[in-house]
């Protein structure tokens, strides 16, 4: 093993590693979702933010190493392994992005739908009625003067 294919062998651990903790921050994430945590769920928002940036900065650093070694032949079996494993990884982060996504879509018309109907109530609670005796909805006191 050259030192360049060890390099990017250890590169290439650590880069699962974040990814692995990416994954159980996803799964934690949907149930603060569905739990409703806010002041957990922006702590975790900061923890992931920062895991995010370590992923992208580790990325910038294996990109290089993974050219050289490609380049010269020598990748190894253990790289080409670690490579499958983060790419695997890799494809449970994006689905469990979408999942918390949708659940974060569906918590939101929830939200709209309880707003709605608290309007409707709202307005059915201030209904007055108009000269001729028609239902008039939220217009209090308009037609009177002093």
């Amino acid at each position: 093993m050259t030192i360049m294919s060890g390099q990017l062998d250890a590169a290439l651990t650590q880069q699962v590693e974040n990814l692995s903790q990416l994954v159980l921050l996803l799964e934690k994430e949907l149930h603060l979702i569905s739990s409703r945590d806010a002041e957990t769920l922006f702590t975790l928002l900061e923890d992931k933010t920062a895991l995010l940036s370590s992923i992208q900065a580790l990325d910038n650093d294996i990109e290089p190493l993974y050219k050289k070694n490609k380049e010269t032949d020598t990748l190894s079996d253990s790289s080409a392994a670690l490579m499958e494993k983060a790419a695997s990884l890799l494809d449970a982060c994006k689905y469990r992005t979408e999942i918390n996504q949708k659940a974060v879509e569906q918590g939101q018309l929830r939200l709209t739908h309880l707003r709605n109907l608290m309007l409707e109530v709202r307005a059915k609670e201030s209904l007055t009625y108009d000269k001729k005796g028609k239902p008039n909805a939220g217009r209090l006191g308009s037609g009177i003067r002093a």
